[in-house]
């Protein structure tokens, strides 16, 4: 690892210290700033494996022609809810009891 290109110098490790909340006195100063140098390492570890993809390829796309219109289609009748389950009792569905029981 080449130390000198992400060097904490001691202006950059106070402001950690700041932003941390942490104070000199209950810290030891060089055992924080030897995690610091090694955590900036794993960084540059880390990107020798980053990929030039664009990671926003991972996931599928969607066209706009492939979404539904914005035209009012007729929904369901309660009769035709009926028919579908026997759970439809007076404009509900019925559901097993959640609360009080535990899950």
């Amino acid at each position: 690892m080449d130390n000198n290109t992400h060097a904490i110098d001691d202006t950059t490790l106070d402001n950690l210290l700041y932003l941390s909340r942490l104070s000199p006195e209950s810290t030891n100063i060089e055992i924080l700033a030897g995690q610091v140098r090694q955590i900036v390492d794993y960084f540059d570890v880390l990107s020798k494996f980053a990929g030039d993809e664009n990671p926003y390829d991972a996931y599928p796309t969607t066209t706009v022609e492939a979404l539904r219109s914005g035209e009012p289609v007729k929904a369901l009748e309660s009769g035709d809810l009926k028919r579908i389950t026997g759970e439809y009792m007076d404009g509900y569905f019925r559901v097993p009891k959640v609360l009080g029981g535990g899950a």
